[in-house]
């Protein structure tokens, strides 16, 4: 049967169990990502703001000498802070992803790779 350009058994097999531990790795890490507390900050540091891996709001923290600044600083501090949280947990999680998926050989034997 091989003939038909089709993979052998045990190369469908190895393919299968692959995909299946990327799965099982693909859940571990989105645990890890859900529990992580990443933190961002303004320049000057008064305003942080932390957030999950998975980008999700955790906490805020503002300087109570911030709040005393007209509205437009402290929403410019809160803002900068926010931008950096989001630059660091999406630039985590790619670097996780890339753990995960290194060296993958994504080419399925007979699949069109």
């Amino acid at each position: 049967m091989a003939g038909f350009g089709l993979p052998n058994f045990g190369q469908l097999t190895e393919a299968f169990r692959k995909a299946q531990q990327i799965q099982q790795d693909a859940q571990k890490l989105q645990d890890e990502l859900d529990a992580m507390q990443l933190e961002g900050r303004c320049a000057d540091g008064r305003a942080k703001i932390w957030l999950s891996g998975n980008q999700q709001p955790l906490k805020v923290e503002l300087d109570p000498a911030l709040l005393s600044e007209p509205a437009a600083t402290v929403e410019a501090a809160v803002l900068e802070a926010l931008q950096n949280a989001y630059q660091v947990s999406t630039s985590t999680m790619r670097e996780r992803m890339d753990e995960l998926t290194g060296g993958l050989d994504l080419n399925l034997p007979g699949l069109g790779g």
